[in-house]
Protein backbone atom coordinates (compact mmCIF):
# COMPACT_ATOMS: atom_id res chain seq x y z
CA UNK A 1 0.00 0.00 0.00
CA UNK A 2 1.29 3.08 -0.66
CA UNK A 3 2.03 5.66 1.92
CA UNK A 4 0.75 9.18 2.34
CA UNK A 5 2.50 11.81 0.31
CA UNK A 6 3.57 15.25 1.77
CA UNK A 7 1.05 16.61 -1.08
CA UNK A 8 -2.08 14.93 0.10
CA UNK A 9 -1.58 15.94 4.03
CA UNK A 10 -1.03 19.65 2.31
CA UNK A 11 -4.58 18.93 1.10
CA UNK A 12 -6.01 17.17 3.90
CA UNK A 13 -4.85 20.01 5.91
CA UNK A 14 -5.92 22.74 3.40
CA UNK A 15 -9.61 21.47 3.43
CA UNK A 16 -9.84 21.37 7.50
CA UNK A 17 -8.60 25.32 7.26
CA UNK A 18 -5.13 24.19 9.30
CA UNK A 19 -2.19 25.78 8.82
CA UNK A 20 0.83 23.14 9.55
CA UNK A 21 4.55 23.64 9.90
CA UNK A 22 6.85 21.91 7.26
CA UNK A 23 7.85 19.08 10.04
CA UNK A 24 4.17 18.61 10.81
CA UNK A 25 3.46 17.21 7.25
CA UNK A 26 6.21 14.91 7.43
CA UNK A 27 4.85 13.98 11.27
CA UNK A 28 1.24 13.78 10.03
CA UNK A 29 2.01 11.99 7.14
CA UNK A 30 3.32 8.91 8.81
CA UNK A 31 0.32 8.84 11.78
CA UNK A 32 -2.08 9.23 8.97
CA UNK A 33 -0.08 6.43 7.22
CA UNK A 34 -0.30 4.41 10.34
CA UNK A 35 -4.31 5.10 10.68
CA UNK A 36 -5.02 3.84 7.19
CA UNK A 37 -3.26 0.72 7.62
CA UNK A 38 -4.63 0.08 10.92
CA UNK A 39 -7.70 0.19 9.20
CA UNK A 40 -7.16 -1.71 6.59
CA UNK A 41 -6.26 -4.66 8.59
CA UNK A 42 -9.96 -4.18 10.31
CA UNK A 43 -11.36 -4.25 7.07
CA UNK A 44 -9.34 -7.52 6.04
CA UNK A 45 -10.38 -9.71 9.04
CA UNK A 46 -13.90 -7.96 8.95
CA UNK A 47 -16.26 -11.14 7.62
CA UNK A 48 -19.19 -10.48 5.07
CA UNK A 49 -21.64 -12.19 7.83
CA UNK A 50 -20.65 -9.60 10.78
CA UNK A 51 -22.84 -6.47 10.21
CA UNK A 52 -21.29 -3.04 10.51
CA UNK A 53 -21.35 -1.86 14.44
CA UNK A 54 -20.65 1.19 16.57
CA UNK A 55 -20.39 -0.96 19.82
CA UNK A 56 -19.25 -4.38 20.38
CA UNK A 57 -22.61 -5.20 22.72
CA UNK A 58 -26.08 -4.46 21.55
CA UNK A 59 -27.62 -1.03 23.28
CA UNK A 60 -31.07 -0.36 24.58
CA UNK A 61 -31.89 2.90 26.52
CA UNK A 62 -33.71 1.82 29.81
CA UNK A 63 -36.27 4.39 30.33
CA UNK A 64 -38.92 4.30 33.22
CA UNK A 65 -42.32 4.90 32.17
CA UNK A 66 -43.55 8.85 32.81
CA UNK A 67 -45.81 9.46 35.90
CA UNK A 68 -47.16 12.20 36.98
CA UNK A 69 -45.64 12.94 40.70
CA UNK A 70 -46.91 15.56 43.23
CA UNK A 71 -44.71 18.69 42.67
CA UNK A 72 -43.90 22.50 43.60
CA UNK A 73 -47.07 24.75 42.29
CA UNK A 74 -45.94 27.45 40.58
CA UNK A 75 -46.26 29.63 43.67
CA UNK A 76 -44.31 27.62 45.36
CA UNK A 77 -41.73 26.95 43.11
CA UNK A 78 -41.04 30.71 42.54
CA UNK A 79 -41.58 31.92 45.99
CA UNK A 80 -38.31 32.26 46.81
CA UNK A 81 -37.13 34.44 43.29
CA UNK A 82 -35.76 37.41 43.46
CA UNK A 83 -38.23 38.40 39.84
CA UNK A 84 -40.99 36.81 38.49
CA UNK A 85 -43.45 37.78 35.18
CA UNK A 86 -46.16 35.65 34.05
CA UNK A 87 -45.44 32.59 36.88
CA UNK A 88 -41.80 32.69 35.46
CA UNK A 89 -38.52 33.37 37.12
CA UNK A 90 -37.33 36.74 35.38
CA UNK A 91 -34.00 37.12 34.61
CA UNK A 92 -31.85 40.11 33.28
CA UNK A 93 -31.83 40.23 29.35
CA UNK A 94 -28.58 39.15 28.09
CA UNK A 95 -29.04 39.09 24.02
CA UNK A 96 -30.14 42.70 23.75
CA UNK A 97 -33.61 41.25 22.04
CA UNK A 98 -37.19 41.80 22.54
Amino acid sequence: MPGITREEVVHLARLARLELASDELDHFAGQLDDIIGAVARVSEVADQDVPPTSHPLPLTNVMRADEVRPSLTPEQALSGAPAQEQQRFKVPQILGED
